[in-house]
């Protein structure tokens, strides 16, 4: 036995044991020594090292051999190795986070790869997949440590958006297993958008997955939940109706621009589309809708505004290119802007110099897209309204109590897939718990058999062949029982919960500590990696 007294009751730094005080105690006990047994810190700062020892020669102990802080490091990392492995979520979205902060944040749809293999080199993730939109940006992972999970992420946030940690911790929030789960099939369903029932979402989680797709990082676990969310999203929809009656950011954006233009009619203003991806095309649409039948539309490439103008034929829909994006702004009433420009379209020195409208009092830019096109600064200037996603709450509310109605019995349907998704989940544990059990079996059949042949004397080549087939088919058929249990077996009518009722059980029975064992050796070859 080895004891450390630092003869305080304050349980600060240890020291090694070459500078420990005068009157440091060692006691020495016979040794043969197998194994340490356990490191032990008491509230007196005494570490106690035990060992399971063999009588055999004395113990010579050298002050210098051993240290006391490296025994409370083995005792750190054994608790360390003991936390679980978790599906988080770490995010920002519209509820707690202004939109200046997640246009910063926000991860263009080119990098979204790129994103992923950065968070899964990271120590402690394992897998990953983001979600930026205009109204959100988060991450999903497998986390091998919760605590450092975190803590990797949103470093690795601050790095790539420029945004202090400080600040990102103070709008995020962090969702763990079930109420990640639960979170991410809300945001497929709609219930979690500024406009209850949207649907883009649900287009945007199935990019996700589309995007992903074979990316080393977006593996069993990450994949299997985002595709149960589009899954999720597609039932609330079929089976509440709750996108009825509903409404998008476009549309919102276009009804919005009407409630603020003279006489609430677009017949009598000049409009012009800023962008002619998905978002601008859905902002035409509804702008076709609400009765608007001409229109400017800038935008890269004049193929994509051809194939809307074929969809809208009884709509004057003018092409311009980008080069010629400021002048059209200046003879313009609404600019609808939505691109995926990572910088301001609009300056307020620029259109500072636009021309006095006529028509109404100031020009109006209602800006949808998440990094804005329109610079803040705009919204100083007299002549300029400028709005953006976080404005729109002022059209959602119409139909808001049939949506929450609606909403409430999607909450039921998430319930039943939330617990459908974490069983499944939790069955991929019993692959782990088959080996496992399986080489806690095999090193105990090993070691009996060699003791039987050494014991045995003399044995020809066919007995030992026998004996060692005796063995394997006894070890065989009492694996039988248990494996069986473990697997997901129709004919046997078991439930996903009774097979993790049953893994559990066996870990407890054997010792088998499987998580704790596989998170640990996960966890050093990451750290190996990240050193060379």
């Amino acid at each position: 036995m080895v004891v450390v007294s630092c003869g305080s009751s304050n349980s600060g730094v240890l020291h090694n044991l070459s500078h420990a005080p005068s009157h440091l105690r060692i006691d020495s006990m016979p040794v043969g020594v197998r194994r340490w047994a356990s490191v032990r810190v008491n509230p007196r700062c005494e570490v106690k090292l035990e060992r399971n020892d063999e009588v055999g020669s004395p113990l010579l102990v050298k002050s210098s051999s051993v240290s006391a802080l490296e025994a409370l490091k083995i005792s750190a990392g054994d608790r360390y190795t003991k936390e679980r492995s978790s599906v988080m979520v770490i995010g920002l979205s519209f509820h707690t986070t202004p939109v200046d902060i997640r246009e910063k944040l926000s991860i263009p749809e080119a990098q979204l790869t790129q994103a992923i293999s950065e968070l899964c080199a990271l120590n402690h993730i394992e897998e990953a997949a983001v979600l930026s939109t205009c109204n959100r940006m988060e991450i999903y992972v497998v986390a091998l440590s919760q605590h450092r999970g975190v803590k990797e992420v949103t470093e690795w946030m601050s790095k790539v958006s420029g945004v202090p940690v400080s600040d990102i911790s103070r709008h995020q929030f962090l969702l763990h297993n079930r109420d990640a789960t639960k979170h991410l099939f809300e945001v497929s369903a709609g219930l979690d958008s500024l406009i209850l029932g949207e649907g883009q979402i649900l287009s945007q989680v199935k990019h996700v997955v589309k995007a992903a797709q074979g990316v080393p990082g977006f593996d069993r676990k990450i994949s299997g939940l985002f595709k149960h969310a589009i899954t999720v999203g597609k039932r609330v929809r079929t089976e509440t109706k709750i996108s009825s009656g509903s409404v998008s950011v476009s549309s919102a954006a276009v009804e919005l621009a009407q409630m603020k233009i003279p006489e609430s009619s677009y017949d009598t203003v000049r409009v012009l589309v800023v962008g002619a991806g998905k978002m601008g095309k859905l902002v035409i649409k509804h702008l076709v809708a609400k009765g608007c039948t001409k229109m400017v539309v800038v935008n890269r490439t004049e193929a994509k505004v051809n194939a809307i103008r074929d969809e809208f034929n009884n709509v004057e829909i003018i092409y311009q290119p980008f080069s010629n994006l400021l002048p059209c702004a200046s003879e313009s009433d609404v600019i609808f802007t939505c691109t995926a420009s990572e910088t301001p379209l609009f300056l307020k020195e620029q259109v500072k110099t636009f021309p006095t409208l006529t028509s109404q009092s100031q020009r109006m830019f209602i800006d949808i897209s998440v990094p804005r096109n329109v610079e803040s600064h705009v919204s100083d200037l007299e002549t300029a309204r400028v709005y953006n996603v976080d404005d729109l709450q002022e059209v959602v509310d119409a139909n808001k109590e049939d949506r929450s109605r609606k909403a409430s019995e999607a909450q039921l349907i998430i319930s039943e897939e939330v617990q459908e998704f974490e069983a499944w989940k939790d069955s991929l544990e019993t692959v782990p718990t088959l080996k496992k059990l399986r080489a806690y079996a095999e090193r105990i059949r090993a070691s009996e058999f060699e003791k039987c042949i050494e014991k045995m004397g003399d044995l020809t080549k066919k007995q030992k062949v026998a004996i060692h087939g005796l063995s394997k088919g006894i070890v065989n058929k009492l694996l039988e029982g248990p494996m069986l249990h473990l697997r997901s077996d129709e004919n046997e009518g078991r439930s996903l919960d009774e097979i993790v009722e049953n893994m559990h059980a066996l870990n407890r029975i054997f010792g088998l500590d499987t998580e704790i064992s596989i998170l640990e050796e996960k966890i050093r070859s990451k750290m190996e990696k990240a050193k060379n």
